[in-house]
C-alpha cells in the first residue's frame, strides 16, 4: 500500500540536523581544489570593492581645489579599477563555482539513479512515482546550489563583516558602533520572519510534490480517464492541488518580500543616524568620513541580509537533504551477498526445496512447495487468480528472496550466486509489455547490444511481427514513443517476445505471453514458441490453457502449493481442477 497519495503532504518539518549537510559536504569535497580557489578570489575582489569608500573619501577631503585635479583624477582611475578588478573576479568565481555545482548535480543523481535500479519491485509499488522524481529532480536542484555557492557566501558574507567592520573601525569607531546599534533590532526582526518563512517554504515544496504526483499519475493513466470519463472530476483535483500549491506559494513569498525591506529600513535608519550625529554632534569629522561611513553602512547590511536568507536556505535544504538520503539508504534488499560467486553457464534444472513466501509478514503466498525441473522441459503454471503463479517465475529470477527453503539452479543456490551472472542467462516476460522510446531496433536489441540486425530479424519473424515492421516506412528504424504509442498491444506484446527471445535465454519465462494477440496471431506465434522451446527450460503463465496443451508438464498452482501436476492429457483424466479450468474454457 501507498506510504502517501498525492494528496497527502511528505513530512519536511523536522529539526535541523546538521549530519545530513556534513554527509552532503563529502560530494562537495570531491572539488575542495577548485571550491578553495574559488573563496580565494571572492576574498580579493570583497576587499578590492571595500577600497572604493576609502578612495571617495581621500578624493572629498584632499582633491577638490585646483591643484588637487591630477590626484583627483588618479582617484577616479584607482576607483574604475576597483570596480572593474572586483566585477572580473566575482565573475570568474561565480562561472567556477556554477561548474562545480553542476559536478554535483551530476554525482547526487549518477548515485540516486545507480540505487534505484537496485530498489526492489514493492519500493515503486509503495510510493507515487510523481514524488520520486521531485526528490531526484527538485530536491537535487534544490540542494547543490547550496553545497557550492551557498557555503562559499556563508563564508565570503561572514568575512564581509569583517572586513567591513574592520574599514568602519579605521575610519571611524564612533559612527561604527552607532551602525553595530542597530543588530539587535535586526535580529529581532528578522527571527520573527525567519521561522514562518522556512515553514511557509516547506509548506510549497509539499504542495509542489503533490502536483507533480497527481500530474504522473494523470498522464500514465489518461487512457482509462477518457474511458471513464473523467475529465471534469481529474480537472477538479488538478484544480484543487494548483489552488494548494499557489496559496502557499503566494504566503512563503509574502514573507520573503519582508526581509529586505527591514533589511532597508534598518540600514537607512543606522545611515541616517550617521550623518545626524555626525554633522551635529561630531564636528571634528570630515565631510568625506562621513560619506564612506554612510557607504559603509549600506555595505554593512547586505551580507547580514545575505546571511539570513542562506541560513533559512540551509534549514530547509537539511528537510531536502534527509529524503535524498532517505531514498539513498532505502535498502536494495534483493542484492549480492558478500562472496556471490558467478552463475556458472546454465543448463537448466532447476529445484524448489520446501519453498515459503509471503509479500506481507504472516500472510503466506507459497508454503513448503517443492518440486523439480529437468533442463529443456517446458512448464506451464495455471491456476486461479491470485495463487502465485506469477510469484514463483518471479522467485526463479530472484526479484524477491524467500522467506524459508531454497531454489537451485542445476547444483547452485540462487542467492548464492551474482544478480548478473543469473539473470543475464534467463529471458522473462513479464504482462507489462513496456517498449522504450527509441527505434524498434533499440527496443529489440535492449537485452543484448551486441545482436546484429539479423539477429534481431530473425527473432521478429519466429513471433510473427517481422511483415508488419518491414510494412512500416522506416521498418525497424522507425521511432516509438514510451510505452510504445502507436503501436497496438499486440504488436507490443510480439516486440517484447521478440526481444526476449534475442536475449538466447538458458531459462524462458513467458507471464502472458500471448493474452493480447487476436487468435489467427496465435496459431502462426505458437509454432514458433514450439519451435523456440525446444531444448531450453521454459516456465509458462497462460489463462488462455489451449496455449499449454504442447507443454512438457503443466502446474496447478492453488492453496498455497501445486495440487495438480502432469501432461495435459493425464490431467484430464484426473479429472480434477485442471479439468474443471480447461472444460470452462472450452464451453
Amino acid at each position: 500500500m501507498a506510504r502517501n497519495k498525492f494528496d497527502i503532504d511528505e513530512t519536511l518539518e523536522t529539526p535541523f540536523d546538521i549530519k545530513h549537510l556534513k554527509r552532503a559536504l563529502t560530494y562537495a569535497g570531491r572539488y575542495k581544489k577548485r571550491i578553495f580557489l574559488s573563496l580565494f578570489i571572492s576574498v580579493i575582489a570583497s576587499v578590492t570593492g571595500l577600497l572604493s569608500p576609502l578612495i571617495v573619501q581621500y578624493a572629498v577631503d584632499n582633491c577638490f581645489s585646483s591643484e588637487g585635479i591630477p590626484m583627483l583624477t588618479l582617484c577616479a582611475a584607482g576607483l574604475l579599477a576597483c570596480i572593474v578588478v572586483s566585477v572580473f573576479l566575482s565573475q570568474t568565481r561565480s562561472k567556477m563555482m556554477t561548474r562545480v555545482g553542476q559536478d554535483i548535480i551530476y554525482d547526487i543523481r549518477k548515485d540516486l539513479f545507480r540505487h534505484m535500479q537496485e530498489l526492489p519491485f514493492e519500493y515503486y509499488d509503495s510510493r507515487p512515482h510523481g514524488k520520486i522524481l521531485v526528490r531526484v529532480i527538485n530536491y537535487v536542484n534544490s540542494v547543490s546550489d547550496i553545497m557550492t555557492n551557498g557555503i562559499i557566501n556563508f563564508v565570503l558574507e561572514t568575512v564581509n563583516i569583517l572586513f567591513i567592520t574592520i574599514f568602519m573601525m579605521f575610519v571611524c569607531w564612533q559612527l561604527a558602533l552607532t551602525v553595530l546599534c542597530g543588530l539587535p533590532i535586526y535580529g529581532a526582526i528578522i527571527m520573527f520572519i525567519k521561522n514562518r518563512q522556512r515553514k511557509a517554504w516547506q509548506k510549497v515544496s509539499n504542495k509542489s510534490s503533490n502536483l507533480n504526483a497527481y500530474l504522473h499519475e494523470s498522464i500514465v493513466g489518461v487512457q482509462i480517464s477518457q474511458v471513464f470519463t473523467r475529465e471534469e472530476v481529474n480537472a477538479e483535483i488538478n484544480d484543487k492541488l494548483a489552488k494548494s500549491y499557489r496559496s502557499a506559494w503566494m504566503k512563503a513569498v509574502g514573507y520573503s518580500n519582508l526581509v529586505w525591506p527591514a533589511t532597508d529600513v534598518v540600514s537607512i535608519s543606522t545611515r541616517a543616524a550617521i550623518y545626524l550625529i555626525g554633522l551635529l554632534f561630531m564636528p571634528g569629522v570630515s565631510l568625506g568620513t562621513i560619506l564612506a561611513m554612510g557607504d559603509y553602512s549600506g555595505r554593512f547590511w547586505q551580507p547580514l541580509m545575505q546571511l539570513s536568507n542562506l541560513m533559512n536556505t540551509f534549514i530547509n535544504a537539511v528537510a531536502y537533504l534527509e529524503r535524498i538520503f532517505e531514498m539513498l539508504d532505502e535498502p536494495a534488499s534483493i542484492k549480492d551477498k558478500p562472496g556471490a560467486k558467478e552463475m556458472p553457464e546454465i543448463k537448466g534444472d532447476v529445484h524448489f526445496r520446501d519453498v515459503t513466501f509471503a509479500y506481507e509478514n504472516g500472510v503466506n503466498v507459497l508454503e513448503h512447495l517443492s518440486f523439480d525441473v529437468k533442463a529443456g522441459q517446458s512448464i506451464a503454471l495455471v491456476g486461479p487468480t491470485g495463487a502465485g503463479k506469477t510469484t514463483i517465475v518471479n522467485l526463479i529470477s530472484r526479484f524477491y528472496d524467500l522467506n524459508g527453503g531454497k531454489v537451485l539452479i542445476d547444483d547452485s543456490d540462487i542467492s548464492e550466486v551474482t544478480l548478473h551472472s543469473l539473470r543475464s542467462q534467463m529471458g522473462i516476460m513479464l504482462q507489462d509489455s513496456f517498449i522504450f522510446s527509441g527505434t524498434i531496433m533499440d527496443n529489440l536489441k535492449y537485452g543484448r547490444l551486441d545482436a546484429t540486425d539479423e539477429e534481431a530479424r530473425a527473432a521478429c519473424r519466429i513471433v510473427g511481427i517481422d511483415d508488419y515492421i518491414t510494412t512500416l516506412k522506416d521498418g525497424y528504424r522507425t521511432k516509438v514513443s514510451e510505452r510504445g504509442g502507436g503501436l497496438s498491444q499486440g504488436q507490443k506484446q510480439l516486440i517484447a517476445l521478440a526481444r526476449t527471445i534475442l536475449s538466447d535465454p538458458k531459462i524462458l519465462v513467458l507471464d502472458e505471453a500471448t493474452s493480447s494477440i487476436d487468435a489467427k496471431t496465435e496459431r502462426y506465434l505458437q509454432n514458433g514458441i514450439d519451435h523456440l522451446l525446444k531444448g531450453r527450460t521454459s516456465f509458462i503463465i497462460a489463462h488462455r490453457l489451449s496455449t499449454i496443451r504442447s507443454c512438457d508438464r503443466i502446474m496447478y498452482v492453488s492453496d498455497k502449493g501445486i495440487t495438480e501436476s502432469g501432461t495435459h492429457d493425464e490431467l484430464i483424466a484426473k479429472r480434477g481442477d485442471y479439468y474443471k479450468l480447461y472444460t470452462a474454457q472450452a464451453v
